[in-house]
C-alpha cells in the first residue's frame, strides 16, 4: 500500500458537520507520511482550534484507513500554519452553495482576525445560496464558530455563511 493510495482513501472522508465536503475538499488534509516502522501518519489542520468535530474526524480517518488495509495509523493535528478558507477547493465552495451554505467570498485576511460585537454587516457581498441576492448578517456566529448567520434581503431565507478565515 502506498501513500498515494492512502491519500485516495482519505479524500473520501467527509466532514461530520458538513457531510457534502471531504477533509480534502475543505483543506484539512495537510499530509500523509509513511514511516519506516509501517506507521502511516496523517496530518490534519482543523478549520479552527476549537472545532468540536476533531475527535470524530480522527476516528473516521483511522477507521477508513484500517478498512483499506492500513493497521498502524496516527493522526497528528497541526495548528501552524492556521487553517484558512484559501485552502478550500473551488469544488468545495460550489458544494457549500448547493448545500445551502454561502461559501467564503474573499481571501483570508493576513494577521489576526479582529472580532467585533457590532451587528454591522461586513463590507463583503454575501450572496444567498438559494436565490443569489444579497444577504444581511444577523449574527457573527452561526451554527459553528466558523460560520455566521445571514438572512437574504430578497427571499428572506436564513442561511449560514462560511467565514473567510
Amino acid at each position: 500500500m502506498t501513500v498515494t493510495a492512502a491519500r485516495t482513501v482519505l479524500e473520501q472522508v467527509t466532514d461530520p458537520e458538513i457531510p457534502v465536503l471531504t477533509i480534502a475538499d475543505i483543506g484539512m488534509l495537510r499530509d500523509v507520511l509513511a514511516h519506516d516502522d509501517g506507521t502511516l501518519e496523517v496530518v490534519i489542520t482543523p478549520t479552527y482550534s476549537g472545532c468540536p468535530a476533531m475527535d470524530e474526524i480522527r476516528a473516521d480517518i483511522v477507521r477508513a484507513l484500517a478498512e483499506a488495509g492500513y493497521p498502524k495509523v496516527t493522526v497528528t493535528t497541526s495548528l501552524s500554519p492556521a487553517w484558512t478558507t484559501d485552502w478550500m477547493t473551488e469544488q468545495a465552495k460550489e458544494k457549500l452553495r448547493e448545500y445551502g451554505i454561502a461559501p467564503p467570498t474573499g481571501v483570508a485576511p493576513a494577521g489576526p482576525v479582529h472580532v467585533t460585537l457590532s451587528t454591522r454587516p461586513p463590507d463583503e457581498l454575501v450572496a444567498c445560496p438559494r436565490c443569489g441576492e444579497r444577504g444581511r448578517e444577523v449574527s457573527r456566529f452561526g451554527s459553528t464558530a466558523c460560520k455566521s448567520m445571514y438572512v437574504c434581503t430578497a427571499c428572506l431565507e436564513p442561511f449560514d455563511y462560511f467565514k473567510s478565515l
